[in-house]
């Protein structure tokens, strides 16, 4: 397994072991299931870049005392009420196949993974909580095929290149960067970097590259400045949020993210069928960039406003439908 694939499968690892405890997990706890045999000052840097990592990707890691009453070494754990996986890019012959309303925990590949990570935890003893899987809910998007290159990069530290058009644009420009980290900001997916044709930091919304991004580096090739704060650097260099408002209806019990960031819920509406009971959920945030989001609800969700993200979001179902056949 390359250095990428095993960071990969420690980072879903310990998403998993903080899940699906049922209280507060100590650090040696951690140390000696997901980094044996490594020095204290290894496994303190590996630990927070991890740490750092999952909470770039919307992973609400949250500290805590072990023991109420005494003042202890901190534990950690994810709070199921807080926590929803963020989309997960497929490529579009692989969205066509699966199909919108398929869940990734149900992906052949990912659910092998889950159910390795549950059973290991289980046969060392830990106390396991396998339902709380069942709020992971991650989506679907078609729209940033070159994910896995960029995301395997970063673990690597090496450069890529790739062809880019920006906002408003007509033309594409090659561009090189060695990437820090893949964030997801306001319902897109940003890769944050330097670029080294223009020899400063700058990020990149990934469905705005064309094609698939290449790697041109070799592992190892540059280090990640220290005390850098890829989430921060999206914040503050991507474009600001689209505002608006949209309202949608959302199947009960589903829609966990859509639900948290909800300006409001009005709960037993009317729905588009009567197989499940439906909510009106409403979010700020109008942009047909909630197209994304939608889609990866499949038939759980329904676009009553605006008019603009139902036409885009029926366009791009009847896309993938013709795909599909």
């Amino acid at each position: 397994m390359s250095g990428s694939g095993r960071k990969s499968e420690r980072l879903l690892n310990l998403l998993i072991m903080l899940l699906v405890q049922r209280h507060y997990i100590a650090k040696d706890r951690i140390r000696e299931f997901l980094y044996p045999g490594t020095s204290t000052e290894a496994f303190e840097k590996m630990f927070e870049r991890d740490k750092e990592e999952l909470r770039s990707l919307g992973v609400p890691i949250e500290v805590g005392s072990l023991d109420a009453y005494f003042d202890d070494e901190p534990g950690y754990r994810v709070r199921l009420d807080q926590f929803a996986l963020p989309d997960v890019s497929l490529t579009p012959d692989e969205a066509a196949v699966v199909g919108l309303a398929t869940r990734v925990w149900q992906h052949a590949r990912l659910a092998e993974a889950t159910s390795e990570a549950v059973r290991k935890l289980t046969a060392a003893g830990l106390e396991v909580d396998a339902s709380a899987l069942d709020i992971a809910e991650p989506r679907l998007s078609a729209d940033e095929p070159s994910f896995d290159v960029f995301w395997e990069a970063t673990q690597d530290r090496a450069a890529v290149e790739f062809d880019y058009r920006r906002s408003g644009s007509t033309r594409t420009s090659t561009r090189h960067l060695q990437p820090w980290g893949v964030v997801r900001y306001s319902g897109r997916w940003y890769v944050v970097g330097f670029d080294t044709d223009r020899g400063e930091e700058r990020v990149f919304r990934l469905s705005r590259v064309q094609g698939e991004a290449r790697r041109t580096g070799q592992p190892g090739g540059y280090e990640i400045p220290a005390g850098t704060d890829v989430r921060a650097m999206t914040v503050r260099l991507a474009p600001p949020p689209s505002t608006g408002e949209a309202v949608l209806l959302v199947r009960r019990d589903a829609g966990v993210a859509l639900r948290r960031d909800a300006v409001s819920v009005e709960t037993d509406v009317d729905g588009p069928d009567r197989r499940t009971p439906w909510d009106r959920v409403r979010i700020s945030r109008g942009g047909t960039g909630v197209a994304d989001e939608v889609l990866g609800y499949g038939d759980a969700v329904y676009v009553e406003a605006p008019a603009e993200l139902r036409t885009v979001v029926v366009d791009r179902l009847r896309r993938v439908a013709e795909a599909a056949r």
